[in-house]
Parts: structure tokens; C-alpha cells; sequence
């Protein structure tokens, strides 16, 4: 009974108080309330003002339809005891900052609502003594422990309750719905979704102004004091007696007997020579020039000190009586009289029976003189030896297990040239190969099968064969002399035949004024359509752009018409806007973009189309260029050359080579890159075949790695020629070789 007329009287001096705030005397604002912390942290919209409920509160008398709405969805306003009060603080304190109210809260004078908050706060204060725990001590409803949600990623189950039941998941809204239902309600901000018990939580106000306070670096609560008034308790106005009124002991008045024993003591011990001083150094007079002792301590007066080298000494070849292993003969001994001064011994050995029968050193005051004007005029400086394990200088490359697949073993061989096969290609797909021979022929094989599905007749050495690199056009470049074949292979479906019938064909126009860089022919001797691209010298490569409609040509003996770029759908022909400084090798689309590439015999210059300017020139440093390849991503280019050397440039970091690899003994004939494997490879003369992994990094801070992986064997030598043309699978990490052994290799991996 005592305990609640306590509150009673409290509940009253707060209906008190209220009032009075209202009418400008003693408002909680006063008194550094909540409100204060809800201005500091900018929530100014959802906790208003008091001057604005004060000015509002005739419109909380009457009470409207809206606000009876507010008031159920617990907006309306409400008094609440502060922690002070619970914890039996004075009753004026009790009060201060204890009334929260919001914008939409409307108050009034009126003492019946007086009286309605005093129910109200009576009402809730009965429901918080029936409880006795709080939010915070309320357990978890899952009760799987410190476990990773991870282990229940795949389950249909988050954890486990009280009673050890499965907590099932509960289904997750789409972005979509989350961002319809974050626009629709404003309060979304606040919800949190709790992963260990698969809930959405929704922070309450006094949680986001705490969370406010800590992110702008101040205390969590407004009520805390970082820099409290220091109070000295030691020290006060009214100060008359010290802390202490004993008297001064004798002891610090008398000299101190027990010192004057450990002084003693030392005295004793070093009288005794049991403690031993440190004695200055004396610096000796003279020192000895001549002597051996490397000892750079001693020498520390003499910063130019250098002792001498020491000569050899003796071994068993110097003996009077050596072993007959060590006594040359006498051809040994004519060939020495054929070397040179420099590289022929100082010594020769000798046997003797005895000791006493070897003569005097005839050269022995020389060579002592000599000694001594080494040692004198020579000039003698400090080398310091690095001492480092040599394995550490070995560069680290990962192991060739993890760098797995590529080609290692031959896996079939396509026979049927008569001579040697001097260009390869793929189709887009992957299914077809093209062959040309210096026989005069080109044939298609199958990849899988080896089957030989189509031979054409050329009549000329063929030099380069290229495919399209669209799938819907297999149409085939041969290269033979002084033309450039374009044949349909007959592959594909209906409508594909059509549009390359379509293609394929010439129209023949009148004379022109002008004698036209090439002539564009059709070619009636083959069964499938075809078109001849006559030039007027000896064309030895022919390269597709990527999207298929345009190839360009390299005549070496051409001059300012060595490189030209024919478009298919419009049978035109254009030179490049470049002037060529030397002769050009070859010629390059880059893959994704409108630049060009041209490989003279020292250099390769990079050309943008579009502008019509030269963007970079890459220094080989290389005695004859012969072959290039660019890599997919096109900032990466290789480079083969006539003396065995295999260049990478990496574009963006430098015009210089940034690896050089002596990898073959004879000439580099061709370098290939793989379209979609991190792989590389190069063939030579010397019968083998190069292959690397070149990982190219998206990071630029990151060097590409290059780690030679697999030599691969089988083709043989044939008038002194070896592998004359390697290409990748499109798709897959195999390797077709083609010898001049007339036989072309599959490796697989």
C-alpha cells in the first residue's frame, strides 16, 4: 500500500508539472531532456517541437477524427517515468525530460486529459511491475548455438527451437517487391533482417539515435560528460591541518648506517681487484704494412686499408716428386708451345730423386720483385660478395599440374600431300581444317575423324590458306602466286549458299580510265563457286577481319602496294594510308578494334584505321622478323623471328620486348595465340613445336606470366625445313602442326 501511494503522489506533482510547461514555466526543454537528444542526432521530423504542441493544444482538446487515428497507431502522446524515477531519485528530478510527444501530437490544457494521461501512465506502470524481464533478457527463439548460418545454406531449415522442432525458412521477397514495399513505406529504413532467426527487425527510435550519436563520434547517451570538472580531494578552501601531524623520525636527521657498510663493500672489492675499470685503449705507434692480418677492428685509424692477396699455394704439381698423373708428356708439352702467352701454363712439373737434385728458381728475385711492385702500385678496392642462395634467384612458376590442359601427345595425323605443308587453318566451329601444299593443292579434313572431305587443284604452290571467321561464310583464302583464291567449300545450309553465291559472284564493268590495284575475276575451273584476286606480285599471306567482310594481303615486292585491304560485299580494293619503312612480313586485324598491325623485318608499327595515324612502334631489336599473333584481348603481341627468338610485348607497359625467349635452335616459322585457353605456342625448323600458358591479368599492376609447359616432337626434317604452320582449336586446347614432311599433327591434351 505504501509502495503505491508513492507513485500515486508522483504521478500527481507530474500532472502538475504539465501544466505548467504548457504555459512556458518549467518545460521539460528546460531541464535537457530527450528532445534535446532528438535535435542533436536530426530527427527533428519525427519528434516536432514543444513550441508547435504548445500552440496546437485547442486542436488536442477537441479531438478530431485524425487524431483518434494516431492515436491507435500509437503516435498519440503519452507520458513516461524516466529511469530516475524507478531507481527512487527526488520527485522534482523524477519529472524532468520524462513527457515525449511527436509532430503529430496534439496539447492541451484541458484537465480531463489530465486526468486520461494519468490513467494511462498508472496503467502501463501496473503492466511494467507485472513483468519482470526486459527486452534484452529475452532468449533467442533459435537455439542452435554458435554455429555458421553456412551449414544451413542448403537446408530447408535455419536452426532448431526450445523444443528441438526445425524452424523452417521463411520465403524471401524478390529486389523487385523489396523496392515496391521500401518506396511505399517510409518507416523501411529502419528494418533490419535478422539471418540467425530469419526475421525482419525494426529498430525503435531510441536504438537509431543511438546508432546516430556513435556514427558522428559522440557517447551513446546525451547524459554522459567527456570531460567532467576535475575535484581535487586532497585540497579544499578551508584547509588547516595537514594530512599527517607525526612527528619527523630521527632516522632522517642521522647518516645511515647500512649505506655506509655497502660502501665499504665496494671499497673492499676494488682494493681487491674483484671489480675491474674499464682502461682506455692506447693506439700503438706504428703498424705492420706488409702483414696478412685481415682484421679491419685494428685498422680502424686507417679508413684506406686494404690487405693484400694472398698467393696460391703450392699443390702436388709443385712437388719435387709428384705423382705420374701430374707430369705431362711431351705432345702435352709441344701443344703448349701452340697456345697463346696468356692461356699456357706458368708451370710445368717435374720429378726428382731427392730434394737436393732440384735446381734454384731461375725467375725467383724476378717474380719477388714484381710481387713487391704489385703490392705497392696496384691498386686494391673492397668487393663485396652477396651471399644468396641461387635457388632464390630462380624465378617462382607455378607447377605444370595446375596449369593443365594443353597439348602434350599427338593424337592423329592427316596424310595425304605428296609435298610439304606450308599454311593450316580452322573453321569458325571447330570441325574443319584447311591444308595447302606446296603441291599445288588445298585439302579439307575432318578434326575428329581425319577424313579428307574435298581437294582442289590450284596449279601453284600454295602459300597461305585462311578461313572466315564467321561460321555462316565458310568461304576459303588461297594464296597461290600472284593471285588470292576466294572458294565457296560447299558447307553450311540453304539460306547460308545463297548469300554466299550471292557474295561470290562478279560483275563485269566497263574499261576505266584508271589501271585498278587488282583485278577481281570469277573463277569457273571449280565446282563451288569462286573469285580471283589478281595482283601484280607474289602474294605470300592473306588474314581475315574479324566480322568477315574484309581481308588484307601482303605482296613483300609490292612497294607502296605491299599491303592491301580488299572488301568482299563491295569487290573493292584500298591501300593503306601508311607509308612502309621496309619490307612487310605480315599484316594483322586486331581483334576487337579498328587497329592494324604491320610487321616489317625489324619493327612492328600498330595503325588506327579510323584516324589514320601510327599509334605505337614496337622495337623487336630482332635480326629478321617473321611472324606475329596478337593476343584476344589485343594489349599483348608476340613475335617470332628468323634466329630462333620469341619476343612478348606487352603494349600498355612498353615499346620494348617485355620477355625475350631463346627457346628454338633454327628460324621461328609461325606463333599462334588460343582464342579462349591462357596458351601460346611457336613452331620451327628445328621439328618441334613451343608451348606456353600466357596468363594475361586484368590488373595493371600485375605482369603477365609466361611458363614454358611442353615440347612437342614428331615431325621430320625434309630439305632442311621442319614445322612450317601451328594454329590453336577454336574451342578446344589443341594444337594442328603442319611439317614439311607433307603430314599435318594433331596434339591433345
Amino acid at each position: 500500500m505504501k509502495k503505491h501511494e508513492e507513485e500515486e503522489k508522483v504521478y500527481e506533482e507530474g500532472a502538475r508539472s504539465y501544466p505548467e510547461a504548457l504555459n512556458g514555466g518549467g518545460s521539460p526543454v528546460d531541464s535537457g531532456s530527450d528532445y534535446e537528444d532528438y535535435s542533436d542526432d536530426g530527427d527533428s521530423e519525427d519528434y516536432g517541437s514543444w513550441e508547435e504542441d504548445a500552440e496546437s493544444g485547442e486542436e488536442g482538446a477537441t479531438g478530431s477524427g485524425s487524431d483518434q487515428d494516431e492515436s491507435e497507431d500509437g503516435n498519440s502522446e503519452e507520458f513516461e517515468l524516466s529511469e530516475e524515477t524507478q531507481s527512487g531519485e527526488s520527485d522534482s528530478q523524477e519529472h524532468k525530460g520524462s513527457v515525449k510527444t511527436n509532430n503529430k501530437g496534439k496539447l492541451s490544457n484541458d484537465h480531463a486529459q489530465i486526468d486520461d494521461g494519468e490513467s494511462e501512465i498508472s496503467e502501463s506502470d501496473r503492466r511494467a511491475e507485472e513483468s519482470d524481464s526486459s527486452e534484452d533478457e529475452v532468449p533467442s527463439r533459435n537455439t542452435i548455438g554458435d554455429v555458421p548460418l553456412e551449414w544451413y545454406r542448403d537446408e530447408g531449415h535455419i536452426g532448431y527451437d526450445v523444443k528441438g522442432k526445425k524452424i523452417k525458412k521463411k520465403e524471401r521477397q524478390d529486389k523487385l517487391d523489396a523496392f515496391l514495399a521500401s518506396a511505399d513505406d517510409s518507416k523501411n529504413w529502419r528494418k533490419i533482417h535478422d539471418e540467425y532467426n530469419d526475421e525482419v527487425v525494426e529498430l525503435t527510435k531510441d536504438e537509431t539515435r543511438l546508432i546516430r550519436r556513435l556514427l558522428k563520434g559522440k557517447a551513446p547517451h546525451s547524459g554522459f560528460d567527456p570531460y567532467p570538472d576535475y575535484v581535487d580531494f586532497f585540497k579544499w578552501d578551508d584547509a588547516k591541518h595537514p594530512l599527517s601531524n607525526a612527528p619527523e623520525p630521527k632516522r632522517r636527521f642521522i647518516p645511515s648506517k647500512w649505506e655506509a657498510k655497502k660502501v665499504a663493500k665496494y671499497v673492499r672489492a676494488l682494493r681487491e681487484g674483484l671489480i675491474k675499470l674499464d682502461k682506455p685503449k692506447e693506439e700503438p705507434r706504428f703498424y705492420n704494412l706488409w702483414g696478412d692480418d685481415p682484421n679491419s677492428k685494428d685498422r680502424a685509424g686507417h679508413l684506406a686499408y686494404i690487405p693484400a692477396p694472398k698467393p696460391k699455394l703450392p699443390g702436388h704439381e709443385e712437388s719435387y716428386n709428384p705423382s705420374l698423373e701430374y707430369i705431362p708428356t711431351q705432345e702435352e708439352i709441344n701443344s703448349y708451345q701452340l697456345m697463346y702467352e696468356e692461356d699456357r701454363p706458368k708451370f710445368i712439373p717435374r720429378r726428382y730423386t731427392s730434394l737436393k737434385s732440384v735446381p734454384a728458381y731461375e725467375n725467383a728475385v724476378n717474380d719477388s720483385f714484381e710481387r713487391c711492385m704489385d703490392l705497392y702500385m696496384s691498386y686494391r678496392a673492397w668487393k663485396k660478395r652477396l651471399n644468396i642462395d641461387p635457388e632464390s634467384l630462380k624465378p617462382k612458376l607455378p607447377s605444370r599440374k595446375d596449369l593443365k590442359p594443353y597439348p602434350v601427345t599427338c593424337y592423329l595425323e592427316y596424310r595425304g600431300h605428296e609435298g610439304a605443308v606450308v599454311s593450316i587453318s580452322t573453321e569458325a566451329s571447330g570441325q574443319w581444317i584447311a591444308s595447302g601444299s606446296a603441291d599445288g593443292t588445298v585439302r579439307i579434313w575432318e578434326v575428329e575423324t581425319g577424313r579428307c572431305r574435298g581437294v582442289w587443284t590450284i596449279g601453284e604452290p600454295v602459300l597461305c590458306v585462311s578461313w572466315n571467321p564467321l561460321s555462316e561464310l565458310p568461304i576459303l583464302a588461297i594464296a597461290a602466286g600472284q593471285d588470292v583464291l576466294l572458294i565457296n567449300t560447299g558447307m553450311g545450309n540453304e539460306e547460308d549458299q545463297e548469300k554466299i553465291k550471292e557474295l561470290l559472284q562478279v560483275e563485269i564493268s566497263g574499261t576505266a580510265d584508271e589501271q585498278p590495284l587488282v583485278s577481281w575475276l570469277q573463277d569457273d575451273r571449280h565446282k563451288h563457286e569462286a573469285i580471283i584476286l589478281r595482283h601484280f606480285k607474289t602474294v605470300t599471306s592473306v588474314e581475315w577481319h574479324r566480322k568477315g567482310d574484309y581481308l588484307s594481303t601482303v605482296t613483300p615486292a609490292g612497294e607502296s602496294r605491299a599491303i592491301l585491304i580488299h572488301q568482299l560485299s563491295k569487290k573493292i580494293t584500298q591501300k593503306i594510308p601508311f607509308k612502309l619503312h621496309g619490307l612487310p612480313v605480315s599484316s594483322v586485324f586486331h581483334p576487337s578494334r579498328s587497329i592494324f598491325f604491320v610487321s616489317t623485318k625489324k619493327n612492328i608499327r600498330v595503325y588506327d584505321l579510323l584516324k589514320h595515324k601510327l599509334i605505337k612502334k614496337l622495337e623487336t631489336g630482332l635480326r629478321e622478323v617473321s611472324s606475329i599473333a596478337i593476343h584476344p584481348q589485343g594489349d599483348n603481341v608476340i613475335v617470332g623471328s628468323r634466329e630462333g627468338k620469341l619476343c612478348w610485348f606487352d603494349m600498355d607497359l612498353s615499346s620494348q620486348p617485355y620477355k625475350t625467349l631463346q627457346c628454338h635452335s633454327k628460324d621461328i616459322t609461325n606463333v599462334a595465340f588460343h582464342r579462349s585457353y591462357p596458351l601460346f605456342a611457336s613452331c620451327s625448323d628445328d621439328c618441334t613445336a613451343y608451348v606456353f600458358h600466357g596468363m594475361v591479368y586484368s590488373d595493371f599492376n600485375q605482369n603477365p606470366l609466361i611458363v614454358p609447359l611442353e615440347i612437342l616432337r614428331g615431325h621430320v626434317n625434309s630439305n632442311g625445313r621442319g614445322v612450317l604452320d601451328c594454329k590453336f582449336h577454336p574451342r578446344q586446347p589443341w594444337l594442328f602442326t603442319a611439317g614439311a614432311d607433307s603430314v599435318v599433327r594433331l596434339y591433345c591434351h
